[in-house]
């Protein structure tokens, strides 16, 4: 009798894991099916990269996907920023998909047949405009995730928010940007976001994997400027002004002591990185000013305050006892938080990265000294943000933000599976 009773729960059972194989396995053909299709956009967008806010042509292409496989769309959200909209069939939980669109004032070294040729003034200097962090690939992966979910929708179980952000990298002077921009213009909200996920190629890590860290994942960031003001003099006579080269110089050296005598490395780590200097334009001159930027990297609210102070400090003081003046900015341009994933979210979905990649191959890492604006919206609701194997077995690794960024295209498919995985699994727990 109690078999009896019990047989309608098991089918019942055994029906719905029947159902969700045969939707991650419909999503896996699918990926199979269009993996070409995403190398096309994204190569196409690789040969036509657009500096943050001005990603005008790329918003217009993504918008442009998403009305064609029926998505809701809206567009000119922080910016250029496009939003999709995809309504399952079933009740359920909102969960956002995020992907930055923007490239980098660098001039592309590879000579690939879709290398970027296009130019701009960047901060009154001649650049070239390339796509060296992988926001290409982001955006192509996800248009193909919208795809998929597109085709599958009479059976999802909530909805999915497709958000494709621009100016992650920062933007013009004076401009608000990125996911802090998105979230004051209600990018998290109607209908309001329950979970969100993103992922960020590396070249650094083999095809075929993906790493992750709860917690702290990558860290806070913040850009300063250092203006040094001296007094003009002829190079040959040096004692007739205050030399506001020989300043920078100084400070430059000084604050190398912030992380190295002040920080407390047993615990966590810091960067403090000066990555332009621009003063003066003749020989036998010295200058009146110099300039200098810079970035700084934390891990911690403590630490960040103490680095901040340190750098004020020790900029202000040396410029003193030089007779000049300098002023510090900082934050200059954006202040992103620390990239904090969510430990209860990670816990949960690790299963479904795992199942993704193969075992093995889902892979637990250090803190990165990187950071990422996705931070802003893990501050508003539970995120998991991860890296996505790009890199070509047996190949030596390339930098991101280089001329010489490369990536294995191979990897945009896992990259799809995953977002997909994520979205069904995440679904099915919240049912």
């Amino acid at each position: 009798m109690k078999f009896i009773l019990l047989l309608p729960f098991t089918l019942l059972v055994l029906r719905g894991f029947s159902q969700k194989e045969n939707l991650q396995t419909k999503a896996l053909l699918a990926a199979n099916k269009i993996e070409q299709k995403i190398i096309e956009w994204r190569r196409d967008f690789h040969a036509n990269p657009e500096l943050g806010n001005r990603e005008f042509r790329t918003a217009e292409i993504v918008a442009k996907h998403l009305k064609l496989i029926g998505i809701e769309v809206k567009t000119g959200v922080g910016k250029t920023g496009v939003v999709g909209v995809l309504k399952g069939a079933l009740p359920g939980p909102v969960i956002a998909l995020r992907a930055d669109m923007d490239a980098l004032p660098i001039t592309e070294k590879l000579p690939l047949a879709f290398a970027s040729k296009i130019t701009t003034n960047y901060n009154g200097k001649e650049s070239g405009v390339m796509h060296a962090c992988g926001h290409d690939a982001h955006t192509a992966i996800l248009m193909g995730v919208a795809e998929i979910l597109a085709g599958m929708r009479k059976d999802l179980r909530g909805t999915v928010k497709f958000i494709f952000q621009p100016a992650e990298e920062g933007a013009p002077e004076g401009e608000e940007n990125g996911a802090k921009l998105m979230i004051k213009e209600g990018v998290m909200e109607n209908p309001k976001v329950d979970v969100i996920f993103g992922l960020h190629v590396s070249a650094e890590t083999n095809v075929g994997q993906i790493s992750y860290k709860p917690a702290g994942f990558m860290a806070s960031a913040s850009d300063m400027k250092i203006v040094i003001s001296g007094k003009g003099a002829h190079g040959a006579s040096p004692w007739m002004g205050v030399d506001p080269i020989v300043t920078s110089a100084q400070i430059i050296n000084n604050l190398q002591t912030v992380i190295s005598r002040n920080l407390k490395l047993i615990d966590n780590a810091a960067i403090v990185t000066i990555g332009a200097i621009n003063g003066g334009n003749r020989s036998n001159i010295i200058p009146e000013k110099v300039e200098m930027l810079g970035t700084v990297r934390t891990f911690t609210a403590d630490d960040e305050k103490m680095i901040f102070e340190r750098i004020r400090t020790i900029a202000t003081k040396t410029a003193e006892s030089n007779g000049a003046i300098a002023e510090v900015i900082l934050p200059y341009t954006f202040s992103y938080p620390v990239t904090f994933n969510d430990i209860s979210l990670v816990q949960k979905m690790l299963p479904t990265l795992i199942r993704t990649t193969g075992e093995g191959k889902t892979v637990l890492v250090s803190a990165i000294t990187g950071a990422e604006d996705f931070s802003f919206f893990q501050q508003k609701v539970p995120g998991f943000f991860f890296q996505l194997g790009s890199k070509p077995l047996n190949a030596k690794a390339t930098s991101h933000h280089t001329a010489d960024f490369f990536l294995d295209e191979s990897s945009f498919k896992l990259g799809v599976n995953a977002f997909t995985n994520l979205v069904l699994d995440y679904m099915d727990m919240n049912k």
